[in-house]
């Protein structure tokens, strides 16, 4: 019996050290990956800082190290003003949004506004625009000369004019498009706030108004700080609407500056290392501040006991809030894709009044034919499909290892597989591809001039994303279905095609399409990545727009929120089907 006794924990002893080892091996496979995507270009762009050879010509060296570039970027007037006009573009952008998130998570979630589901739905729009083609359809419509906007304000008589070629307009745009971030943390933060704190300071003889500004939004603090700075954060990061609204006015921001390094003769890629490291610490700052805050009270609101969130009577003024949502769509979702329909089928963008914009004989689809003319259209629409699949199937898989790496098991070195995952949160697109041009612009043979280039570095930029968006659906799969899996004989590998990978396709599949969607819009990665064989949609967008054939830019940009829209919807039919098929496998 002893005997026995012992063999069987001699094997059980062997089979725990076997699975060690393979949780050890799992682990290092695991960070090899992600220092390859993540680690090695930082270390790249670092160096690239640090030297002044150039990667093109003389490849990478470890000569000459010093901080002359710093100091010579930190001294440079043109980068004073490029940071000035940042942080006010954003500080601006980022006020705006506050205030208009802030008010439609309010009306949403505490009001009796008829059509809330409208008004929600109108709040998040803006997330799935290319920030190009919003800066492109704004361009058209506040421009200072041939602008819709201006043509309407001279037809009905006002003296009035706009000109979003400036800061006000860059600002105006940042803080509409990006609403939705602090609209999402805010609505969520009142949604779980017990109600009995507003109606104690009601009955202690506060107003309705005072209750909103001494109770409610104080209560939720930390969820508006934390919107604004996760706001001001994506709003550092944006090229396409400050390239579009501020190139005509020489209106510089870091991340034009940085773009317009790498384009001067000869490139200054040392220099734009160097802008980009000082865009990335204040973006990690940022990103910091953010983590401290979301760690700090934002769970006071919620009690232990259950509760129904209260809608404000508004009485007949329900309606001035339904109102506001509809002109809040009609600016960011309306106007915008009537103005780019205009000009996409529109012979001439001169429209001298109102009755030529309403001529039939001024309307044709000579700029559609003309960019599909174009062997680059139908090259770039390939090439954008092609990185986005890569993305989405390479690093859906990946961020499915990482996510139950993190969330289901308790391997050794975990935390450090999820604080890299973690880290291109804090590092901006555009800063992405100006590190991955660093580590593989100076290697021959190497990775720069394929398509891999580009589907690697969205998969690096948009990882925090992805695996975050996965973690919500590993978390909802209760350990015990794991558990009995086991004690039927499924090894790990069994458990996962059997029992996780079903319950948790609807998120796979939601992380895939977003990370799909992602590839699709993202510019400031591909500015620096792509050639001409590579040349992706959002690149042709930009290039066609600084050719100053805005019919042309127009049209393009109607055919690429098509396509958003449509893999949008296919995307959301399968998680529905997915969903529908994981509900029928529970039941």
């Amino acid at each position: 019996m002893n005997g026995q006794t012992s063999r069987r924990t001699e094997v059980m002893r062997s089979a725990s050290e076997g699975r060690h080892a393979w949780a050890g091996l799992w682990v290092t496979v695991l960070l090899v990956i992600l220092g390859f995507l993540v680690i090695y270009p930082i270390l790249m762009l670092l160096l690239g800082a640090l030297t002044d050879t150039n990667p093109v010509v003389e490849g990478i060296s470890l000569r000459h190290l010093s901080v002359t570039n710093f100091l010579t970027v930190l001294a440079n007037p043109n980068v004073a003003e490029a940071l000035a006009n940042t942080l006010i573009a954003c500080g601006g952008g980022t006020l705006i949004a506050v205030v208009v998130g802030l008010l439609f998570s309010w009306i949403v979630v505490r009001t009796n506004t008829p059509f809330k589901g409208v008004i929600a739905a109108a709040s998040i729009l803006p997330l799935f625009a290319p920030p190009l083609v919003a800066g492109v359809a704004w361009a058209i419509l506040g421009s200072p000369k041939t602008g819709l906007i201006n043509t309407m304000f001279k037809w009905i008589g006002l003296d009035w004019r706009v000109d979003f070629y400036s800061m006000w307009g860059l600002v105006f745009v940042f803080g509409i498009y990006y609403a939705p971030y602090v609209y999402m943390f805010t609505a969520s933060a009142l949604r779980n706030m017990d109600p009995s704190l507003e109606e104690a300071a009601e009955i202690s003889g506060a107003s309705a108004f005072a209750t909103l500004f001494s109770v409610t939004f104080p209560l939720i603090m930390p969820a508006i700080v934390s919107g604004m700075l996760l706001s001001f954060i994506v709003m550092l990061g944006i090229y396409g609407i400050p390239a579009v609204l501020g190139a005509p006015t020489n209106l510089a921001v870091l991340t034009t500056y940085i773009f317009k390094l790498t384009n001067w003769s000869p490139p200054l890629y040392n220099t734009a290392a160097a802008v980009a490291i000082i865009l990335m610490v204040v973006t990690g700052l940022l990103v910091f501040l953010q983590q401290k805050v979301l760690s700090g009270r934002s769970y006071t609101t919620v009690a232990g006991k259950a509760f129904r969130p209260r809608s404000l009577d508004l009485g007949r003024w329900r309606w001035f809030t339904f109102g506001l949502g509809i002109v809040y769509l009609l600016v960011v979702v309306v106007l915008p894709l009537l103005a780019l329909i205009v000009a996409a089928f529109r012979k001439f963008m001169f429209i001298r009044d109102v009755s030529s914009l309403f001529d039939a004989r001024q309307y044709s689809l000579m700029h559609f034919q003309s960019i599909f003319d174009n062997p680059l259209t139908m090259r770039s629409i390939y090439n954008s499909v092609e990185v986005g699949l890569i993305t989405a199937v390479v690093g859906g898989a990946l961020a499915f290892a990482i996510g139950y790496t993190i969330h289901r098991t308790r391997v050794t070195g975990r935390r450090w597989i999820d604080v890299i995952s973690t880290l291109p949160v804090a590092i901006p697109g555009l800063v992405v591809g100006v590190a991955y041009l660093w580590a593989w612009i100076g290697i021959p043979g190497g990775l720069y001039g394929t398509i891999w280039i580009l589907a690697l570095a969205f998969i690096a930029r948009f990882m925090p994303d992805t695996v975050k968006s996965l973690s919500t659906s590993f978390l909802q799969i209760h350990r015990e279905l794991e558990e009995a899996a086991w004690v039927c004989g499924k090894g790990v590998l069994g458990t996962i095609r059997t029992i996780v990978l079903p319950l948790a396709r609807p998120g796979v599949i939601a992380s895939m399409t977003l990370l799909f969607v992602l590839a699709i819009r993202e510019l400031g990665s591909s500015l620096f990545l792509y050639t001409s064989n590579t040349m992706v949609m959002s690149v042709l967008l930009l290039d066609y727009y600084e050719g100053g054939n805005l019919g042309k830019t127009a049209a393009f940009s109607l055919v690429q929120t098509v396509l958003l829209g449509v893999l949008i919807g296919g995307a959301n039919w399968l998680s529905r089907g997915a969903a529908q098929g994981s509900v029928a496998r529970a039941g």
